[in-house]
């Protein structure tokens, strides 16, 4: 690491006590905000919507925490793609070091890190596959470049050269009718949708001084109870 870096002078102030600060919002973040049925799901909409109104770039990324068959950990960057009451969805391929890593242990951690809207959303709980149906619509609504691309890498594994990859992607596109063909590109086989069914959600909210604002919204026997947390 560069020793010149003053990585302790980086903290950046948020807000201050008199004013609302980056998020705009006066009202301190309260688990009275969480309502509705799941009470995560209302407000995370909102502040989605207020992400890409406040044109975050990639307001919908998320980074995505695993952990494989032998314990190790590893955090990602990957686009949500739906978002309802049962939880958020992502697609990749299943023979991906993630898709590796949830066929091993099915249990994610998401973040959202709106970090300029002083915002962040994190998740956590079991994953599944969503079913071919769901792939398949959502496959059919990327451009074409995406779909040839993503049959022409075997995500996570290793290859010579970016030419390789170049050629790869080439040989893909060749065979089904070329960038700008009309034939359908399918779904590869090793390809699909991971929904995150959520059993933790927490809304934080930078404030002044970092005594911020933390709001969770935890399933227990049965049931969703909210509850604030010590920054």
């Amino acid at each position: 690491m560069n020793n010149e870096l003053d990585l302790p002078g980086m903290r950046v102030p948020y807000g201050t006590p008199a004013t609302a600060g980056a998020d705009g919002v006066a009202e301190h973040l309260d688990p009275a905000w969480l309502t509705g049925d799941p009470p995560w799901l209302d407000l995370f909409s909102r502040w989605l919507a207020e992400a890409v109104a406040a044109q975050i770039p990639e307001p919908n990324a998320m980074v995505l925490g695993t952990v494989d068959d032998e314990g190790v950990p590893a955090t990602r960057t990957v686009l949500c793609k739906g978002a309802d009451a049962d939880g958020v969805v992502f697609f990749t391929g299943y023979s991906s070091a993630k898709g590796r890593a949830l066929a091993a242990n099915p249990l994610a951690s998401v973040t959202f890190p709106w970090i300029a809207m002083e915002r962040q959303v994190h998740f956590r709980g079991r994953v599944h596959k969503v079913d071919r149906a769901e792939t398949e619509a959502y496959w059919n609504s990327r451009p074409r470049g995406s779909q040839l691309s993503g049959r022409a890498s075997a995500q996570s594994e290793p290859i010579a050269s970016r030419n390789d990859l170049e050629s790869a992607a080439a040989a893909v596109a060749a065979e089904f009718g070329g960038a700008d063909g009309v034939a359908p590109v399918p779904v590869p086989p090793e390809w699909g949708g991971y929904r995150l069914v959520p059993d933790r959600v927490e809304f934080w909210q930078g404030r002044a001084d970092r005594l911020h604002n933390r709001a969770l919204a935890q399933f227990v026997d049965g049931r969703w109870i909210t509850r604030r947390l010590q920054p």
